[in-house]
């Protein structure tokens, strides 16, 4: 039988509607590869039974001929979705063993959809952080290795342990969470498939909060059609998010004609950074003479405000994330280290449960909130965000797409910019203003560096135009038919 961690989720739906294996055979193989990939901690807590538990159902509903959109499929959840009955810790030491009561809706609708869950991945502690770095339960390490040597490297974050998996096919899918741009990113980092809708289009219920205004759920896959898949399982209105949009959720995958005759496709002049690296702007360029040969008319845009994208950026979120966090205090649920006081045991608890960045976007979110500052600070950067948001619309208004890089560089080395977070927040300039602005954007790699790790490029689109942007990333992926693959070190 064929190697099935090898197939994506639509070969496999495929596979298992004409019985060629079955639920439970491809559970089980992944769950023999998660077993031989625990160098790459890409898994907090690992739920086999359950995996198995829900395949045999997949089974039996296989059989009937009542088949989700996910039947069978298994796949990661992110440590940020409260789970049911199982440990769900965003990260954090200050969550120790929370146990939720209540699903997340976001995986509530694929267990819906039939999908199966092998466990519930790594992630920087409350999302927070660029390369994974800031996990208690330790680095996830990116499947790829350069050519000149074996130094691991980050896989990107937050959504670093859903991308691991995906990438290492140890999950053929997983959820993520995009706040400045953490599921492209780590996308681009680790060679799959990211995206981030429309804010609004996924609930954001029962996920662990950093910074509510921006926050949001999206899927990671090996492929493009597997993206739109995932998503249209995922979306839907929830009554239960007051930031919900109650719109229809289209089929995705239809959107994938592989047509973009016509197609303007705006190109941001101000992502032309100074200093970019020469392997990013060459594989730009590449990237726009595969639309324009597909037929897309390329355009030259202006986005006057992105300078302004990353200081906005690091005042609105951590300004929410210390309002959102300011619930973990020892006394409801989590870790609890008692104090002679009331006010000594809150202390103990948070300097004990919370890691040094967290502790970092606390205090700069604290002192943006403060009073003298809050209009010199948080207002401030909320009126830049206005901006940028009136930027992409000015654009939009003659163009249909946008495509810029994702990151600006490939993955990089342990340790590399961990003691300068300036350097380590300038990973996410390129996904942050899409964020601000609560644009739909997904990530596809589109060639290697010279030391051999896979690049991305990012497609932006009009608010709740997703069908847009999976149709050019579909004619992108198919132009740059990337099929490197890691090595499989992990294995050995």
């Amino acid at each position: 039988m064929t190697d099935l961690t090898k197939l994506t989720i639509a070969e496999a739906r495929d596979g298992l509607k004409a019985s060629k294996f079955s639920a439970r055979e491809l559970t089980a193989a992944h769950i023999t590869a998660m077993d031989s990939a625990r160098g790459l901690n890409a898994f907090i807590t690992e739920t086999p039974e359950k995996a198995v538990e829900a395949a045999t159902k997949s089974d039996e509903k296989l059989a009937n001929g009542e088949a989700g959109l996910m039947e069978g499929i298994p796949i990661a959840i992110k440590d940020l979705f409260c789970t049911k009955g199982t440990l769900t810790t965003a990260a954090s030491h200050i969550l120790d063993g929370f146990t939720p009561e209540y699903e997340s809706t976001v995986s509530a609708n694929l267990w819906t959809e039939g999908a199966v869950m092998l466990g519930k991945a790594n992630l920087d502690e409350f999302a927070m952080g660029s390369s994974n770095e800031t996990s208690y339960y330790g680095n996830v390490v990116n499947p790829w290795r350069r050519k000149k040597d074996d130094q691991p490297l980050v896989p990107g974050g937050s959504s670093g342990g859903s991308a691991s998996a995906v990438s290492s096919n140890i999950a053929m899918g997983a959820t993520g969470t995009d706040t400045g741009g953490s599921i492209r990113q780590p996308a681009a980092f680790t060679g799959i498939v990211g995206m981030k809708p429309t804010y609004g289009r996924c609930s954001r219920w029962g996920t662990v909060a950093f910074a509510s205004s921006l926050d949001q759920a999206g899927p990671m896959t090996r492929t493009v059609r597997d993206t739109a898949i995932m998503l249209e399982a995922m979306a839907g209105f929830d009554a239960k998010d007051s930031t919900s949009v109650d719109m229809e959720v289209p089929n995705f995958e239809a959107a994938l004609t592989g047509d973009i005759r016509g197609l303007k496709v705006g190109i941001p002049k101000e992502y032309r950074l100074d200093g970019m690296s020469e392997e990013i702007a060459a594989l730009w360029e590449q990237g726009i003479e595969w639309l324009k040969s597909a037929g897309a008319e390329i355009v030259e845009i202006s986005l006057p405000h992105t300078k302004y994208a990353l200081p906005a950026y690091y005042i609105i979120a951590p300004a929410e994330a210390s309002s959102n966090l300011a619930r973990y205090d020892g006394v409801r649920y989590g870790l609890r280290v008692e104090g002679d006081s009331l006010d000594d045991m809150y202390s103990r608890t948070r300097a004990a449960g919370f890691g040094h960045e967290v502790q970092r976007r606390i205090l700069i979110g604290t002192y943006a909130l403060s009073a003298g500052y809050y209009d010199a600070y948080y207002l401030k950067a909320q009126k830049v965000r206005a901006r940028i948001a009136e930027d992409f619309k000015e654009a939009y208004k003659t163009v249909d797409t946008i495509l810029t890089p994702t990151a600006p560089s490939a993955a990089f080395a342990f340790g590399e910019k961990g003691d300068d977070p300036l350097e380590m927040y300038l990973n996410d300039v390129f996904t942050v203003p899409a964020s601000l602005a609560g644009l739909p954007g997904i990530s596809l790699p589109t060639g290697l560096s010279a030391d051999g790790l896979p690049l991305g490029l990012q497609i932006l689109g009009r608010p709740f135009d997703e069908e847009t942007v999976i149709r050019t990333a579909g004619v992108l992926e198919e132009a740059a038919n990337f099929t490197a693959k890691p090595d499989a070190w992990w294995r050995g």
